[in-house]
């Protein structure tokens, strides 16, 4: 059975409030992974996001970090937004939430009881088991928004074929789908298979807390029943916290309800405030552009609003909706009022059951109500104004969380319309952007492939009945397909292609670049070149056509350092221990002057190239994305001997000598 890699599947509603919460605080991208980690149907969501075209990048993912990095800040919050939205389409019976309640602890039990034997065990990554203990009975969750049939229980009796097929889909790698496809072989039978097949098997066993599953840990991994049992209660214990902190119910009936029905009212909140802001953000001074907004919020919350501006020690009221606007200037100390508390205390500030000063009793005349409430607009950590908004004398939770929601969300879009403006001022200091600087990169990229090609057609010419024709053909192949591609997206199509997954081994990269550049590029410039490989693996869990690209641009940077000759060094070191992970490092130094403090300044980034018309000045910062975006880590050290730079590239799991 096909299944599509983005279905739509249910989650428990108090996870996604406590994701969209998170995501409307802005919490740090460690706290949203945390929470987004715990649900089967929000993991799938990121996965099949991250591994689809729309981000052209191929190799395996092993961790939900992993997908999350590549996906970016704002597209999780969209993310969880329309995964909201999806969760509202489900009419779910009791029964069913019953059951996905129960799906979710099994779920979650088995992802942290993953985890632990992983790291119990060394194997590499706990977090890829963790994420595969999560996803590992997808099929079920699929098969338990049906409606009861055939079709229902032929999803049940073949889900673990639908893991496996799902990890393919998603880019989890072979090992990740054996693990899905084999949780249910017999212990017997997996003794011998791959490390990740038999943590996740046991996992799922153990999860079950039955007789059986302890005697399979024995069986599978040796461990001792008593440790086994020790190591099941603390999972448990586990569970039950994370499941109270979500105000998640595991031993009474659970009805998703209501939860269900507040998630629908948060939802309409913020799609409410969204409405609200979206009109294009003027060029005014922030206080005009904060003033102007009034009518936005009143819009929102149905009830009448003021706006003080922020100058100095003082609060100046610059707008209302009532029309009619009074010169008003107060102070902000003392702090009496609700106006000037909120400034002072950067928090929402309400005039319920508290003594009344004189200017609260003046915001509550010009507003015409009871009571008043006051917002603070936050930017940067800085108060920049006061909305003041009345209310009635009840309960007035529902419309603090309306302005607190536009309050944060005008300040994001104020703080990223500043940051864009930002880029935009910089970006017009460059020379010749075509097209923007998409254009320009993929210009400067299409250089490199097309030295490669020239270089070889020099070499081939002697060496045509060489041992080595073969292998540097292919590389010509590879590279004049790069070169097509691009070119193609230069000409309308706008889709980044796709490469085929090779995964590379620095050692027999950088020898074969070594080697073609041997002949012409340094014999041409009069370096001595000096080439020293690590004996250890440097089987790298990336592709081999970013990292070709990495080494192409440094060596030719550390070239052009190099006008009147000298020595260069290339090398690898393996394996080199960082975080609690292996990296394989690629070294490249050179001999010459160094580099000047102004170019140090901005070495990563875009700028006027100092090298003449040939070059772009996006070398580099194009090497810090490439890096980046597989995780790696580059760093250099220049001085008056020369520069050095070292990159931390990930290590593959388990590969002996290259």
């Amino acid at each position: 059975m096909q299944i599509s890699p983005d279905t739509q599947l249910p989650s428990l509603p108090e996870v996604t409030l406590r994701a969209l919460e998170a995501c409307r605080q802005e919490d740090s991208y460690r706290q949203i992974s945390d929470i987004i980690s715990t649900d089967t149907a929000l993991t799938a969501r990121v996965l099949a996001l991250a591994n689809s075209s729309l981000y052209g990048r191929s190799g395996e993912i092993r961790s939900l970090e992993q997908a999350m990095l590549r996906l970016g800040t704002e597209h999780i919050r969209t993310l969880v937004l329309t995964a909201s939205l999806r969760q509202l389409m489900f009419d779910l019976g009791a029964d069913q939430w019953q059951q996905l309640r129960d799906f979710w602890r099994h779920s979650l039990t088995t992802a942290l009881m993953a985890k632990t034997l992983a790291t119990l065990t060394r194997y590499p990554s706990a977090d890829e088991a963790f994420m595969i203990g999560m996803l590992h009975n997808i099929g079920e969750l699929i098969a338990l928004k049906m409606a009861p049939s055939d079709q229902q229980q032929d999803y049940l009796n073949h889900q673990a074929d639908i893991g496996a097929q799902l990890a393919n889909a998603w880019g989890l790698g072979p090992m990740a789908a054996d693990a899905m496809r084999y949780q249910q072989a017999p212990a017997n039978d997996i003794r011998d298979a791959a490390h990740l097949v038999k943590l996740i098997n046991l996992s799922t066993r153990l999860a079950l807390s039955d007789v059986a599953g302890i005697a399979c840990a024995g069986t599978i991994f040796n461990l001792s029943e008593d440790l086994t049992r020790e190591l099941s209660l603390r999972i448990n214990r586990e569970v039950s916290s994370l499941a109270k902190s979500m105000g998640v119910s595991l031993d009474d009936p659970y009805d998703g309800q209501q939860a269900n029905q507040t998630l629908r009212n948060t939802v309409l909140r913020h799609a409410m405030t969204d409405q609200a802001l979206s009109f294009p953000l003027s060029d005014s001074p922030l206080p005009e552009l904060l003033a102007s907004t009034v009518s936005n919020l009143t819009l929102l919350t149905g009830c009448p609003s003021l706006f003080f501006s922020t100058k100095a020690d003082t609060l100046t009221l610059v707008s209302t909706s009532q029309g009619y606007c009074p010169e008003m200037t107060v102070e902000t100390a003392p702090a009496a009022s609700i106006l000037t508390q909120c400034y002072r205390d950067h928090v929402s500030v309400s005039s319920a059951d508290r003594k009344l000063s004189v200017l609260d009793r003046q915001l509550s005349g010009l507003l015409n109500t009871p009571g008043q409430l006051a917002i603070p607009v936050l930017i940067a950590d800085k108060c920049q104004g006061v909305y003041v908004i009345g209310t009635g004398n009840s309960d007035n939770a529902a419309i603090t969380e309306l302005a607190s929601m536009f309050c944060h969300r005008l300040s994001q879009l104020v703080s990223e319309q500043a940051q864009r403006d930002t880029e935009n001022a910089s970006a017009g200091n460059l020379e010749t952007i075509i097209a923007q600087d998409r254009i320009r990169r993929q210009i400067h990229e299409i250089s490199n492939p097309l030295t490669i090609i020239r270089q070889y057609i020099y070499q081939l010419r002697e060496r045509l009945e060489s041992d080595q024709v073969r292998e540097e053909l292919d590389v010509i192949r590879d590279e004049l397909e790069r070169a097509g591609n691009m070119l193609l997206q230069m000409g309308g199509d706008h889709q980044t292609p796709v490469e085929s997954a090779s995964p590379a081994v620095l050692n027999h990269e950088l020898k074969t670049l070594h080697d073609l550049f041997q002949d012409s590029l340094f014999n041409d410039k009069d370096i001595e070149c000096t080439l020293s490989l690590s004996t250890e693996s440097t089987h790298l869990g990336v592709d081999r056509a970013p990292v070709r690209q990495i080494i192409m641009n440094l060596v030719r940077n550390a070239v052009e350092c190099l006008p009147q000759g000298g020595q260069l060094y290339l090398g690898t070191a393996a394996p080199i221990w960082q975080h609690g992970r292996p990296w394989v490092e690629l070294i490249i130094e050179d001999n010459g002057p160094g580099l000047p403090s102004e170019v140090q300044k901005t070495l990563f980034q875009p700028v006027k190239s100092h090298k003449g018309k040939a070059h772009s000045g996006l070398g580099l910062s194009i090497v810090k994305q490439l890096i980046d975006d597989m995780e790696g880590i580059i760093g250099y050290r220049t001085g008056s001997s020369g520069t050095s730079f070292r990159v931390l590239l990930p290590a593959a799991p388990n590969h002996g000598k290259d």
